[in-house]
């Protein structure tokens, strides 16, 4: 009887993989189930998620961990004592057991959405090749747009610049940004909640990791320990993966979106600041001395922002980083990302047809 259960959940395996392929071959049917489907999961399983604005990802995981530890150290000493191998045959099958259920579910729950219609077919932008000239006005647009509003916000002691309130209220304003992006993008409506903040978010920046959608409870985290500008592009970027659209270009694009529309400061800021980095990265790999000529420009502000971000980044440069990093990318090849962690610059040519 009990070998029938292990093999029932083995057989979870198959079915994901099946669904998938599915979702794969029709984009329609996975378009059907991300606006029929996917929000029963979240007005329902979801709950959970709105019933607090702590982190339910972060206690499971974090109980996962320890369960792991002191049940893999019980196997071993058991071993030990009985010496048979019968306690690691039944850990061995509860792994993959447990393995299957978070495959079928993490299919179920958002897996789905990366084949969906992309967000291009309900903004109308059409997406073609651009001319340099193009993109150096994209960078010029962008940068007059960061000088100017990097006036308006306040700083800390150490001269960059600070959000205007706390994380959670943050990440209030954020729900309602989403909201508000939602009337003109009926395809983002829905009952969700608002991004978590995540308690040790440092080990978050250990691992090269701003945030983070987490499917099973149907919850938006957020590194708040990242620098405070790049806080609210990276909430609502993770919001909209919660909305259904998992794609990276589109959730950065989307994101920026809703900072511009936010009619917030420091929300706007954010989100041009994301664009603005995507852009002149892509600049500088097409012609460095115009680059050069371009950064000139930042303000004062933007600047020390930029240098405080870099600096940041720098002391997390690490081989765990390397290693999630790689895992990162593994893991949007698979899920019909081709270009792995390269897809986040296809951002560029959304925010071209954007101002075009």
């Amino acid at each position: 009887m009990k070998n029938n259960k292990i093999w029932i959940f083995i057989g979870l395996i198959p079915i994901s993989v099946l669904i998938t392929l599915i979702a794969r071959n029709n984009p329609s049917y996975a378009e059907y189930y991300a606006l029929n489907i996917y929000p029963i999961f979240v007005r329902t399983w979801g709950l959970f998620s709105l019933a607090t604005r702590k982190s339910i990802a972060e206690i499971i995981i974090i109980f996962l961990l320890l369960t792991i530890i002191l049940l893999t150290a019980f196997i071993i000493v058991k071993t030990i004592e009985t010496k048979t191998f019968i306690y690691i045959k039944k850990y061995i099958y509860g792994i993959i057991s447990f393995f299957s259920v978070v495959l079928f579910l993490f299919v179920l729950f958002c897996g789905i959405n990366y084949y969906r219609y992309e967000f291009t077919h309900y903004s109308g932008l059409e997406i073609k090749e651009s001319s340099k000239e193009e993109l150096i006005e994209l960078c010029e647009t962008l940068i007059e747009d960061a000088n100017k509003t990097r006036e308006n916000l306040s700083e800390n002691k150490d001269g960059t610049v600070e959000l205007l309130d706390s994380h959670y209220h943050a990440a209030e304003r954020a729900h309602s940004s989403m909201d508000k992006l939602s009337e003109e993008y009926s395809v983002l409506r829905g009952s969700y909640s608002s991004p978590k903040p995540v308690r040790n978010s440092k080990i978050m920046s250990y691992l090269r990791i701003t945030g983070i959608f987490f499917p099973f409870t149907f919850e938006a985290n957020v590194n708040v320990h990242i620098p405070p500008y790049q806080i609210p592009s990276v909430m609502l970027h993770e919001l909209v993966h919660l909305r259904g659209f998992m794609r990276e270009d589109e959730a950065n694009f989307i994101s920026y979106l809703a900072c511009i529309n936010s009619g917030q400061d420091d929300f706007y800021y954010s989100g041009t600041m994301m664009a603005l980095t995507y852009s002149m990265n892509a600049l500088y790999a097409e012609d460095y001395h115009e680059f050069v000529q371009l950064y000139s420009r930042y303000s004062d502000g933007v600047k020390r922002d930029m240098e405080f971000s870099r600096d940041y980044w720098k002391q997390f440069e690490t081989k765990v980083a390397d290693v999630s990093h790689k895992a990162n990318d593994t893991y949007l090849k698979f899920n019909n990302q081709k270009d792995g962690v390269k897809s986040y610059g296809r951002m560029v040519d959304l925010l071209l047809a954007y101002y075009r």
